[in-house]
């Protein structure tokens, strides 16, 4: 039996019957489509979302990036399950996915992209936006999604759908190749017509795999543990993905194993959880940082172990230190040159915790009682932080975050991703849910926030959802609040202004650099842009956009207005300027370093003195071989 339909058609049909199943939940893949259209896919896929249109839910963005990362957030706060289609036109459309790609891949969450394309049976040549490559004429510019995508396909023969459109849920459901997956459509091949077989458009179930460890690899494991006297646990992005958090408690409540956090773990373990020591490396706690200094054995459970991670190589100081990486991905479980587990982080942590119990292990209670100490020391440094000591005055970014952390719940999703936020919030923030702290910094992309929030509220819609930004990430993409605003989903925008990149600011300042063109503000005679603050408001331009926006002047006025707004059922912002960050302290400093290299040769004395700095901490480098 056959059924005949366009390419684009027989495309939206086949991803409507496709369904992932975990431990026994049954979720649909993708469960609807964003898009965009112009001529490269609004007679091909657009006409087939308009023919199967109570299969497939329509979304419509502002702008091809900000669509990624709505369906990002979405897959994300669905556990891998499910996530959201992409289409755009060719040209511009196409390589506007570009970055929101990267984020997908870096980050390992699934998105599928179906950019336009260029005619494939090239009736004119060339045709409106297409880039024209000499040399090779099998080329356009959704080639420049090849590096960025976990699985790439060109479609230019509508029988090629079906290989390719297989595959491409392949990727997207496994969990160890997962990310960004692109089906480039030429626009004619989108509308042309085949006779496609019944069985492309039957329901397909396809398993999450919990794979379990080698027995060899977990015995080596459990002498390595046994052995340690100074064990740390680091929580990577994999807890969340596998939902491991409950497994992962079990194990460090059975072994007292402390547990820090890169910003994809964080919220791994509850803040007030025994074992929990907060976040770790470059944007980490004191507590984290010393336990990591002095550890004779790292178990890394779902860590790609970055630089913030590692301090740039210079955190783990202890002469003898070994690591043991838990790892779904064989790719990242031999890093550091580290003993392999290569195993589902729930599945092999619970295997770890039954092996551990048949010797009784546990840490040493000194050791217990050192982390206890150090953990309750830094939440007194916490509790400063946060704390206004006059209602009536403008906050420090960090007791904006405070005013936040005292009115939300379990309930709450904290989004952010780029700036001087995420430094703040490793160290600051007490999750109080498993996946209430949803930062991206895998690719720290600004202008993440907002449109990850609509992907989050639309897989969550009884949560409330927070997009923390900051005035930089605002103007980079603060489109997607009309879309918010026409489905009606009701996120809450805290917009934090302080006249700049605050974050690359503090950077540029400690690298020599003077905080050379990271203010906002008017250009002076002398050529610097040290004048006044522009006159830039933020908080009209999303009114403007049809968000319901409460101004906060004080301390006081923001607690207000964050009540108000988590109590809002439509979107709604909370706009506040901070102290600049140069003349109020904030949070506490870096507990570890971040190797961002310092001009070799310079004659401006901060160049010169941050240089001789630079060359300290690189000398603490190792390589863990």
């Amino acid at each position: 039996m056959t059924t005949r339909l366009t390419v684009a058609q027989a495309l939206v049909r086949f991803l409507s019957a496709q369904y992932t199943e975990r431990d026994g939940v049954r979720r649909r893949l993708i469960s609807a489509t964003w898009g965009i259209f112009g001529h490269g896919n609004v007679a091909g896929i657009g006409q087939a979302l308009v023919e199967y249109a109570d299969e497939m839910p329509y979304l419509q963005g502002r702008n091809e990036q900000a669509m990624v990362h709505a369906a990002v957030g979405y897959a994300r706060q669905s556990g891998r399950l499910s996530t959201h289609a992409v289409t755009t036109s060719i040209g511009p459309g196409a390589t506007n996915l570009v970055t929101g790609a990267a984020l997908a891949t870096i980050n390992h969450l699934p998105v599928l992209l179906l950019p336009g394309d260029i005619f494939a049976g090239r009736p004119a040549d060339p045709v409106l936006q297409q880039l024209e490559v000499p040399y090779a004429g099998d080329v356009s510019v959704n080639d420049s999604l090849r590096p960025v995508s976990r699985y790439f396909d060109r479609v230019t023969r509508p029988e090629a759908l079906i290989p390719a459109a297989l595959q491409a849920v392949r990727v997207l459901t496994d969990p160890v190749e997962t990310g960004a997956v692109t089906l480039a459509l030429p626009q004619d091949v989108q509308a042309e017509a085949y006779d496609w077989p019944e069985d492309f458009f039957a329901e397909r179930t396809w398993a999450v795999r919990r794979p379990g460890a080698d027995p060899a690899e977990l015995a080596e494991a459990v002498r390595t543990i046994r052995a340690a006297e100074r064990p740390l646990l680091i929580a990577g992005g994999g807890v969340h993905h596998s939902r491991a958090e409950g497994a992962l408690a079990e194990f460090a409540e059975a072994t007292g194993i402390p547990v820090a956090s890169t910003q994809a773990g964080k919220g791994s373990l509850r803040y007030d959880h025994p074992q929990d020591v907060g976040g770790i490396g470059h944007t980490g706690t004191a507590t984290a940082a010393e336990l990591a200094r002095t550890a004779d054995l790292v178990i890394g459970v779902g860590t790609r172990y970055t630089d913030f991670t590692t301090a740039s190589g210079t955190l783990f100081a202890d002469p003898g230190v070994r690591f043991l990486n838990l790892n779904i991905a064989a790719y990242d479980g031999h890093k550091l040159a580290g003993s392999p587990l290569i195993a589902d982080a729930r599945s092999g942590l619970a295997e770890l915790t039954e092996a551990l119990a048949l010797h009784a292990h546990r840490v040493p209670e000194a050791y217990v009682t050192r982390y206890t100490e150090e953990k309750a020391r830094w939440e007194r440094r916490v509790d400063t932080a946060y704390e206004a000591a006059d209602p009536a005055g403008r906050p420090t970014q960090p007791q904006v975050l405070g005013a936040l952390d005292a009115l939300v719940d379990e309930t709450d999703v904290i989004i952010n991703a780029a700036g001087s936020m995420p430094g703040d919030l490793h160290k600051l923030w007490r999750a109080r849910s498993s996946d209430q702290y949803h930062l991206e910094y895998g690719y720290s992309c600004m202008g993440y926030e907002i449109p990850a929030a609509i992907g989050v509220k639309l897989a969550a819609p009884d949560r409330p959802v927070w997009a923390l930004v900051g005035d930089g990430t605002y103007l980079m993409m603060p489109t997607e609040i009309v879309t918010a605003v026409q489905e009606g989903v009701a996120i809450k925008v805290l917009l934090v202004q302080n006249h700049g990149y605050a974050s690359i600011g503090g950077l540029s300042e400690a690298t020599g650099a003077e905080r050379f063109g990271t203010a906002y503000r008017y250009r002076e005679g002398d050529g610097t842009f040290s004048g006044a603050p522009l006159p830039v408001d933020l908080a009209a331009n999303a009114e403007s956009l049809g968000m319901r926006v409460l101004r906060a002047r004080t301390v006081g006025d923001l607690r207000s207005a964050l009540a108000e707004a988590r109590a809002a059922d439509t979107p709604t912002c909370v706009y506040v300027e901070t102290e600049t960050p140069d003349t109020v302290s904030g949070a506490p400093e870096a507990q570890a370093w971040w190797d961002v290299p310092v001009a070799e040769t310079a004659t401006r004395p901060s160049a010169i003195k941050a240089r001789e700095l630079y060359e300290r901490h690189v000398s603490t480098r190792r390589r863990h071989l």
